[in-house]
């Protein structure tokens, strides 16, 4: 079981930029593929990126290709999401995941653990 703890968000204005850090604790971590999904209100969970165990091979979702980037550093035991060009409609709650598998994972049944989630706010 790999425990997270999410930390980085907050208020940007449109236009701007964050970088969410995630912080995994036991000795899973490196084996596993990790992902970010985010949630805003009164809308279903949304996943935005993935990136495998080892190696670079990466999923981004859609609406964040091109501006959002994912990476992970596994010596210490650390998932980022850079976040560029941020829009009102990224506002929501972003939390790190760790996957049951070391592939590319697209389904939330596909992760097992979950961090309790930090708030990014994009004003316009």
């Amino acid at each position: 079981q790999v425990q997270l703890v999410e930390s980085g968000g907050g208020l940007v204005q449109a236009g701007g930029s964050l970088r969410l850090s995630c912080a995994a604790s036991g000795r899973t971590f490196s084996s596993v593929a990790m992902g970010w999904f985010r949630q805003a209100p009164g809308k279903e969970r949304e996943l935005v990126a993935v990136i495998v165990a080892i190696g670079s091979s990466v999923y981004l979702s859609d609406s964040v290709k091109g501006r959002f980037t994912i990476s992970r550093d596994n010596a210490k035991n650390m998932l980022y999401l850079q976040m560029n060009s941020l829009k009102p409609e990224d506002t929501a709650v972003y939390s790190c995941a760790a996957s049951r598998y070391r592939g590319l994972a697209t389904t939330s049944k596909d992760f097992t653990s979950w961090g309790q989630g930090t708030q990014v706010t994009v004003s316009s």
